[in-house]
């Protein structure tokens, strides 16, 4: 069911939501947090998608905040659709269309949609703030996700984020690291056990997940990385593989198909690993299981980076 309430205010919204409460539709005694995403107007719906998927895993109230960067002068109008049952798979969902003047308080036009006593999550699908954690929305959340891969420029996204972390960020460039690192971390959990003397990670050139995860190996198995990096023109995008050498031999893992990669290791036969890229449901469940800072993020995007980006520089 969807509700639409043009030229409204927050207050009226959250009227609305009381008169479906007491008429019997979505309650909110079972919702576990807030989501909060900012995205650009008439860029709503694939981050909608994503979070009626994840809300089966984390029932939840999601407020989207949509709005032009470039009206802020015209008159101010806010304009909500409020969305439940199945419209809105185990959240209910609440669009703020916010023009003009209007669109300047983000903050402010959230904080009287927020659940009382549960967690927010802020999330930015494209564009980001520059340091997340200093923004409107970025100020009232317990968690802020960004995107770099959805920038301008991916690199210098995870480079900036190195610069401004603040614990309680997270990317989804590190997100989509779940399967590798698994993959690496059971491959070194094998004999010989063996030090690392050298890596070499291989990957698109605008693909800041390659970033992440030769700043991640470096920091675990403290050796010089390699970072090699081909055009997405002539390559696949994202990362193409990993090289770890040791005395007896080396470890290659790489992803030759889409969702396929092939693991060698010295006196073992090949084995081909289901390695899929990750689409945005499963970045954002997964980021939404833990509330906490993650730890492992902060070091590697704080440390891991910032080394990787001397040895670049060198």
């Amino acid at each position: 069911m969807k509700i639409d309430l043009p030229n409204t205010t927050v207050s009226k919204i959250q009227k609305t939501l009381v008169h479906i409460r007491e008429e019997g539709g979505a309650v909110a005694l079972g919702r576990v947090l807030t989501l909060v995403v900012s995205t650009a107007l008439g860029r709503e719906e694939e981050a909608i998608e994503a979070a009626n998927q994840a809300s089966r895993e984390h029932p939840m109230r999601v407020v989207i905040v949509s709005k032009n960067e470039g009206d802020i002068a015209s008159p101010g109008r806010l304009d909500a659709q409020i969305r439940v049952g199945s419209d809105a798979g185990a959240s209910e969902v609440i669009v703020l269309r916010a023009y003009g003047e209007t669109a300047a308080d983000e903050e402010s036009l959230v904080t009287g949609l927020l659940l009382p006593d549960a967690p927010v999550v802020a999330w930015w699908p494209e564009a980001a703030p520059e340091k997340p954690s200093a923004s409107p929305l970025g100020r009232i959340a317990q968690r802020r996700i960004t995107d770099a891969a959805a920038q301008k420029d991916p690199n210098a996204a995870i480079m900036a984020l190195a610069d401004s972390y603040a614990p309680g960020d997270t990317d989804f460039a590190w997100t989509r690291l779940t399967l590798w690192r698994n993959q690496l971390a059971a491959a070194l959990d094998q004999p010989p056990f063996e030090p690392i003397t050298a890596v070499e990670v291989s990957g698109a050139s605008d693909s800041p997940s390659t970033v992440l995860l030769a700043a991640w190996l470096g920091l675990q198995l403290k050796v010089p990385v390699e970072v090699t990096t081909s055009p997405r023109a002539t390559g696949s995008s994202g990362i193409h593989g990993v090289t770890l050498v040791r005395e007896s031999g080396t470890i290659e893992l790489e992803r030759s198909l889409v969702d396929v990669a092939t693991l060698s290791m010295p006196g073992q036969p090949t084995h081909d690993l289901s390695l899929p890229r990750r689409n945005l449901r499963d970045c954002l469940a997964e980021e939404l299981r833990r509330l906490d800072p993650d730890v492992l993020f902060g070091d590697v995007v704080k440390h891991g980076v910032a080394k990787l980006r001397e040895r670049i520089a060198g």
